[in-house]
Order: C-alpha cells, then sequence, then structure tokens
C-alpha cells in the first residue's frame, strides 16, 4: 500500500500495531516460561491476556473503518523480540536473565507507547473520535505495563541479579 494522505499513514500505523501485538502473543508466553521471578512471571502471563485483548481492539477499530485487518510486516518489533529471545538463550544465571528481560519488556513498551500515541494522535486529527478512545485505552494499558515493570526490576529483581555476582 502506497501512502499518500494522512488517512493512509494512519492505517499503515494500525496494521503495523497489529502486527507487532500479534508477534508479542507468541513473544510473550517464551518470556513468562524463562522468567524465575514469580511477580515478573506473573506480570509477563496478565500482559499476555492483556495484549490479546488488544489485538481484538484492534481488530475492532479495523472493523469500524471498514478496513480488512491485516498487518504490515513491523521489523522494529521483530528486531525487539528477537532481542529477548537472545536474553533467553545467552544468559545463564537466573536474575540476571530476569533482569535482561525486563529491560527487552521495556523497550517493546516504549515501543508501543510511540506507536499507540502517534496512531492516537492520527485518529484526533482525522476525526476519528471513538477509535481515538480505544486506542487511549491501550495507551493506558501500555504506560501501565512498562510501570508494572519498572516497578518489579526496582523492588527486587535488579537487586538480585547484582547479588547474584
Amino acid at each position: 500500500m502506497k501512502i499518500k494522505t494522512m488517512e493512509d499513514l494512519f492505517i499503515h500505523e494500525l496494521r503495523d500495531l497489529y502486527h507487532a501485538e500479534k508477534q508479542l502473543t507468541k513473544a510473550l508466553p517464551k518470556m513468562a516460561k524463562a522468567a524465575t521471578d514469580e511477580e515478573l512471571r506473573t506480570a509477563f502471563e496478565e500482559h499476555l491476556e492483556e495484549t490479546q485483548n488488544q489485538v481484538a481492539r484492534l481488530e475492532q477499530i479495523f472493523s469500524e473503518l471498514d478496513i480488512p485487518s491485516r498487518g504490515v510486516k513491523c521489523a522494529a518489533m521483530e528486531g525487539l523480540v528477537e532481542e529477548g529471545q537472545e536474553a533467553i538463550k545467552e544468559i545463564e544465571e537466573d536474575e540476571v536473565r530476569d533482569a535482561a528481560l525486563i529491560a527487552a519488556a521495556q523497550r517493546v513498551e516504549h515501543y508501543e507507547i510511540a506507536g499507540y500515541g502517534c496512531a492516537k494522535a492520527f485518529a484526533e486529527r482525522l476525526g476519528h473520535d471513538n477509535v481515538a478512545q480505544l486506542l487511549q485505552e491501550t495507551l493506558d494499558e501500555e504506560h501501565a505495563a512498562d510501570q508494572k515493570l519498572n516497578e518489579i526490576a526496582m523492588s527486587s529483581v535488579n537487586e538480585e541479579a547484582v547479588a547474584a555476582e
């Protein structure tokens, strides 16, 4: 799809986010399985559920806009997911791996926050008010997920990773 208009750019952004979220539904179970900190594992499992809801929300948006729900390859998310998988494979010390998983997950959250923030701004500018509200819901969830990961890192995981040395 050639991007010629702001509406085209908006649709492209939605499709990029859709592909990104679909990738995360495959990556999060692996991250949860690799996490040894119980609070971190639970956070990944809860975010998987939330991510599945975000996929459904994007499908609702596609339906509302009367466009096919399909993604465009999100190379950025592919790279971020790959970094998380490398941490799982390469880091032997459980506590250090948990810290690396949080870092990888926060990079993902920050990417999503940027993407959803842009998509919401585009929706508002284009007069898609209901869509903007739906995107704000997801944006709020992404901010909360990032905050939760930060709290887990600061309250225990980072300290345990340092102590493991």
